[in-house]
């Protein structure tokens, strides 16, 4: 959220009007982050700079990322049809290679909008988009690091920062937050007394996590080394070389430099994976419930958290070998073997 401020003003300046009282709409009534409001400007930007071009409202010439949306009206907004949004879609798979994910969230991008022109303000009378499906999404289980993987990662954190740095990949493995989360984090978050912390999530929900005696150890150990003269921001617990609030940007980057020393450096390994491996953890080896799994990991339907579910194939291979007709083999009828046997004689 300390991140997209700039951002957001920004997007306030050169938005057309209709589209900046949807972002205010949900950014102040719905409780969208900075971040969520930028990405939902920028799907939209995206989709009515290929209306310009398609209908010919620019120079043929003129470059995608230069055209200018400010003119976007609500006269321009009503001439927009099913049939146009689709072929936008097209557009989206085949020239911008954009792919299934990337499509579904454009199409949540839209429906918001015009749900918002329709529902909340009347300003449509219809939506266009009422019938525009999402795009299917490849369902895969998320990667995730065992135990084995966790113990060596923790392992190989050294240098300068190292207690920073070990408490930053102890906590995303212990309570599963996300990366805007952990960077959002102040030090009165952080309540000893009860061993718990305060993170703020998604569209600033609160909630309250329980810290275990790895995170509360390690926390003590960053704040007695954490610097505490001429900080830009004294409230941030993390702090950068810059002594101001850690970015994201550097989070990643320390994240994906202990994965590359445990080999775990290529494509699909992420600061969101070490969130998928306390989940994992949490809900295989610690048979924690998943209900209150989705508390923890501070999801608001239970379909998300489900993923989670997965099973090993190590848990697989147990579940066949627990089961009681496990080591039932098949058994010949005697009087059916001699019959057998007889018949063989015979021959």
């Amino acid at each position: 959220m300390h991140l997209v401020q700039n951002d957001i003003r920004s997007i306030f300046d050169e938005a057309p009007p209709i589209i900046r009282e949807f972002l205010g709409y949900i950014g102040t009534i719905k409780g969208k982050s900075p971040k969520t409001v930028t990405e939902y400007y920028l799907d939209l930007r995206t989709f009515f700079r290929y209306l310009k071009k398609k209908r010919g409202l620019v120079p043929a010439d003129q470059d995608f990322s230069e055209i200018d949306i400010k003119d976007v009206d609500l006269d321009l907004i009503r001439t927009i049809d099913l049939t146009q949004v689709f072929e936008y879609m097209n557009f989206l798979s085949t020239e911008r290679k954009n792919g299934a994910s990337a499509r579904a969230r454009k199409v949540s991008s839209l429906r918001s909008f015009f749900r918002y022109l329709t529902d909340k303000t009347g300003k449509l009378s219809k939506n266009p988009v009422q019938e525009l499906e999402t795009p299917k999404l490849k369902k895969a289980l998320p990667k995730y690091l065992n135990l084995e993987q966790c113990l060596e990662l923790l392992s190989k954190v050294n240098g300068k920062t190292r207690e920073r740095d070990y408490c930053i990949l102890t906590l995303f493995l212990n309570c599963g937050m996300r990366l805007s989360e952990l960077v959002g984090l102040d030090v009165n978050d952080v309540h000893f007394s009860t061993a718990t912390m305060k993170i703020t999530g998604k569209g600033n929900k609160e909630r309250m996590v329980y810290l275990n005696d790895a995170c509360i150890d390690a926390l003590n150990r960053y704040l007695a080394v954490r610097p505490k003269e001429g900080l830009i921001d004294k409230k941030a617990l993390f702090i950068s070389g810059q002594r101001k609030r850690i970015s994201a940007k550097t989070v990643q980057y320390l994240v994906k430099k202990y994965l590359a020393e445990i080999d775990l450096g290529g494509p699909g390994y992420s600061v969101h994976k070490l969130r998928h491996t306390a989940a994992t953890l949490m809900y295989q080896q610690g048979h924690v419930d998943i209900r209150i799994l989705k508390d923890i990991l501070g999801h608001e339907n239970l379909g998300t958290t489900e993923i989670y579910t997965h099973v090993s194939s190590e848990q697989m291979a147990q579940a066949a070998k627990a089961n009681p007709l496990s080591k039932v083999k098949q058994t010949r009828n005697a009087e059916h073997e001699n019959q057998e046997k007889k018949s063989e004689t015979e021959k």
